[in-house]
């Protein structure tokens, strides 16, 4: 595996809610799924997306380089009628010495900034925090 941080690179992407009691059904901890798509440039400010089918984000933030390399991101638009804002703070996973076919993957933590309509006409709360990881899926 080499450095999955290029100048553009598409993820699955997955987060989960988090909970301490071990016995949740795995599926009732998914908060959502989406399409991650982060182009770096000169100055390592990022852009990009993340979305769905029915929604779209636009991204923007910055990578620090390092072991293990650094992202911090917002991802803001609207989804419907209403504003979204989500902030996402990322580590790439570094390479496990005796990993067996193992994939390019960033791990981290995204929070609601704002409050958003949710499921069953109820509200999504800001300052909700999930934990995420995204799969490469490609880079150019």
């Amino acid at each position: 595996m080499t450095n999955a941080i290029s100048k553009t690179s598409i993820w699955t992407y997955r987060s989960l809610k988090n909970t301490l009691d071990i016995a949740t059904d795995f599926h009732a901890l998914e908060e959502g799924r989406a399409v991650l798509q982060i182009n770096i440039a000169d100055d390592n400010s990022i852009s990009g997306t993340i979305g769905g089918s029915t929604w779209s984000l636009d991204l923007k933030g910055s990578i620090q380089y390092g072991n293990p390399a650094t992202l911090w991101f917002q991802g803001f638009g609207k989804v419907g009628d209403d504003p979204w804002i989500y902030s996402y703070l990322c580590y790439q996973v570094p390479v496990i010495p005796n990993g067996i076919d193992q994939l390019p993957v960033l791990v981290g933590s995204v929070t609601r900034v704002i409050p958003h309509p949710g499921d069953n006409n109820t509200t999504s709360p800001a300052g909700a925090v999930y934990s995420f990881y995204a799969i490469l899926q490609t880079q150019a």
